[in-house]
């Protein structure tokens, strides 16, 4: 589901992505897939990156997001594996 009026309803949660757990910053019911904009709420969020800070819906938009920020130099993973 994308962003939609039922979405206006509920609230938007501001979290802090951390290895393995995320730490609720401001109280909400969802947040938005960073890539997909699918609204996800927070019982089902499984998929999210550390180094960005962003939620993702599906391990696919997870998989695309961390192969697009390699490509690009955003994130270079290799060196924080040493």
């Amino acid at each position: 589901m994308r962003i939609s009026e039922e979405a206006e309803i509920l609230k938007r949660a501001v979290l802090r992505y951390l290895n393995g757990d995320f730490v609720v910053l401001e109280e909400g019911d969802y947040v938005v897939c960073a890539l997909t904009g699918h609204v996800i709420p927070l019982y089902n969020l499984c998929y999210w990156s550390v180094e960005l800070q962003e939620p993702y819906a599906t391990a696919a938009a997870s998989f695309a997001r961390y192969c697009e920020s390699r490509i690009a130099g955003v994130v270079s993973f290799e060196e924080k594996e040493r």
